[in-house]
């Protein structure tokens, strides 16, 4: 240490001796201050060399350094932050439709015009069947003052040549409703009936031109109390589309939480998790409106085959108990499910389960399957259920 501490003094010292040491002979004040910026100038563009006090003390970067580096950090994870929550649409080439192209009529407010370009996006390569987009934003079933869809379809089916209808409709419905014995105030008794009347009626006049429907529920809201409102008015939606024989797609499950909860982020189409819903917690983004098209699709098949569109829909349910499952509380519930309800269909990963009873007969006229039956029966035969007895065999020698 007393070496190194005499090392250190001596530099010190020698410092200051070129400091203070006097300026050459011919060369001015102001010389010398000029040859002192180069110098400074030049030693600022040199790469400062590692001292023996950098490598045992290590060396501070400069404010400038810090500052760069931080600025380079900030600037990297603001760009991934970026790229990771801005999800860019494929563009997608449409193909002309066929002149006799079957067309789907998408109705509703601004919910219905994000599914119809979903709907125009997915349905891009399908020659026969073209997009119309109906929808008018801020409308709904209540305020038929400022829009009135009821008069709406009336005049569609007049006027539009369309085949099938897809209806997203309700984000607007959260308010006052007139009714001929007056003001009603959002989800009460006289409200709700009201609002069934018009929606019924509104089905029916597309039940009676034969003209299938398919109508798809409202997703979960970011605010909690309108969100329970929503799911108030999507299940009126459900009852009355079923009374009409339409087909109701329920999409509030694929834009939860698993706890039931909103989210706005989601997994889309190719399983990427993306922005599901727009920055107000209502709508659906692109990515949102395409995941809900897949399936409505699958609704609008049932109807739509090889560009030719039927409301005749075969019913896999039929013969079985499942179909005695079409009234509530069994509405709503997808057919294969209805089929594993019924045990038409078993779930590969579901355990069997065991009767812990005996099988009796269901004929009140025929008489319990006695234990005495059973064990009468042969051997090998089915009604032995593996415990017959074995029949006598005759001894040949002795016939002999």
């Amino acid at each position: 240490m007393t070496f190194f501490r005499a090392q250190m003094a001596a530099l010190l010292v020698l410092g200051l001796l070129v400091s203070f040491a006097p300026a050459p002979l011919g060369f001015s004040l102001v010389d010398q201050a000029v040859a002192q910026e180069r110098v400074l100038v030049a030693q600022a563009e040199k790469k400062k060399r590692r001292s023996l006090f950098d490598v045992l003390f290590g060396r501070n970067k400069s404010a400038k350094e810090t500052k760069k580096t931080t600025t380079k950090k900030k600037s990297t994870s603001s760009s991934r932050r970026s790229s990771a929550s801005v999800t860019t649409i494929p563009k997608i080439k449409m193909i002309e439709k066929s002149p006799d192209a079957k067309k789907l009529l998408v109705v509703g407010d601004s919910l219905a015009i994000d599914l119809a370009k979903a709907l125009d996006r997915f349905y891009a390569k399908d020659t026969e069947l073209a997009i119309i987009s109906k929808g008018v934003g801020s409308s709904g079933f209540v305020r038929d003052d400022y829009f009135d869809w009821n008069g709406a379809v009336k005049k569609f089916l007049a006027e539009e040549q369309f085949d099938i209808v897809v209806v997203a409709v309700g984000i607007n419905d959260r308010q006052d409703i007139r009714a001929s014995d007056g003001r009603h105030k959002p989800l009460t008794d006289g409200w709700k009936k009201e609002y069934e009347a018009r929606i019924n009626g509104f089905l029916r006049e597309l039940s009676a031109a034969n003209k299938p429907v398919v109508w798809m529920g409202l997703p979960p809201m970011s605010k909690s109390s309108y969100s329970k409102a929503m799911s108030q008015i999507s299940s009126l939606h459900r009852l009355a589309v079923f009374a009409n024989g339409a087909e109701f797609v329920d999409i509030y499950e694929r834009f939860a939480t698993p706890e039931g909860n909103y989210t706005s982020k989601g997994p889309d189409l190719n399983g990427n998790v993306v922005t599901m819903r727009k920055g107000d917690g209502i709508h659906l983004s692109s990515a949102g409106s395409d995941k809900a098209a897949f399936f409505i699709d699958k609704a609008v098949k049932q109807f739509y085959r090889g560009g030719e569109i039927s409301v005749a829909v075969a019913d896999v349910l039929a013969g079985t108990a499942a179909y005695d499952m079409l009234r509530p509380p069994f509405q709503g519930i997808a057919q294969i499910r209805k089929l594993e309800l019924a045990g038409a269909v078993v779930d590969l990963s579901s355990n069997p389960i065991s009767s812990t009873e005996l099988v009796v007969a269901v004929d009140a006229r025929a008489e319990p399957l006695s234990l005495d039956a059973i064990f009468a029966a042969p051997q090998g035969r089915a009604d032995a259920f593996g415990v017959g007895i074995v029949p006598e065999v005759e001894d040949e020698s002795a016939q002999n």
